[in-house]
């Protein structure tokens, strides 16, 4: 498919919007989006947002999304900027390093017209530590019982219920536990079993205990009320 992209006044949409925030990518972001083809050539748009990437992230993204646009750094703030193009009715956030599972825009359609506003899928974790399932299958299972998805869950929403909570909290850290607690108010999400895949790359690189216990903590002092710009500094 010929990649359009957006200019002011062009028509928009309807249908799937894909938002994929990304800063320094290159090594992954043509596989990420090379992935997406089969669901663009069924109708779904994919807007690339760049927070002011350093290397060859936007050439590579060029030639397979529908546009791609610039922001101020900060994940919340990129995915906010990719939905205000205000294409389609249905909006799915991707993170650069996440494969969907086949099919994935017939998933959460079905899930949608099932009458949910929302929702996100199960997630599997890439990488060589046994150790990797048993945070995916944990994090699918919290998710369940809490109704609150991460990000890595490739989160999933109606525009409206994206506009009824206004959109991501302009926050640097937990956008992804905001989001989905006031989406709560809106109604339960759907818990796709199907699998996104997510790089474990973070975990093998901070090592898998070192990573689990620093999220624990952090996800312990958020709950707790600390602001999320203080967690953002030790997570870093």
């Amino acid at each position: 498919m010929k990649p359009h992209t957006f200019t002011p006044g062009d028509p928009k949409p309807t249908g799937l919007c894909i938002v994929v925030p990304v800063l320094n990518e290159a090594q992954g972001i043509e596989a990420t989006l090379k992935a997406l083809g089969p669901l663009r050539q069924r109708g779904a748009r994919v807007v690339v947002v760049d927070g002011g990437s350093q290397d060859d992230t936007l050439a590579l993204a060029r030639a397979h999304a529908d546009a791609v646009i610039d922001s101020p750094r900060g994940r919340a703030a990129q995915m906010n900027a990719g939905a205000a193009l205000g294409w389609g009715e249905v909006l799915l956030f991707l993170h650069a390093d996440t494969m969907l599972p086949e099919r994935a825009d017939e998933h959460l359609m079905q899930a949608l017209a099932r009458g949910h506003a929302w929702g996100r899928f199960d997630v599997r974790i890439a990488g060589r530590p046994w150790m990797l399932r048993v945070v995916a299958a944990m994090m699918n299972l919290r998710s369940r019982w809490t109704g609150i998805a991460t990000g890595d869950q490739a989160l999933f929403m109606r525009r409206e219920a994206y506009a009824q909570v206004g959109g991501f909290a302009p926050q640097p850290l937990m956008e992804d536990i905001d989001i989905s607690k006031r989406l709560r108010a809106v109604g339960a999400p759907a818990c796709l079993r199907e699998r996104v895949i997510t790089s474990g790359r973070r975990w093998e690189q901070r090592g898998v205990w070192r990573t689990i216990f620093l999220m624990w903590r952090l996800r312990w002092r958020y709950w707790r009320g600390e602001l999320a710009h203080s967690l953002a500094e030790d997570y870093r």
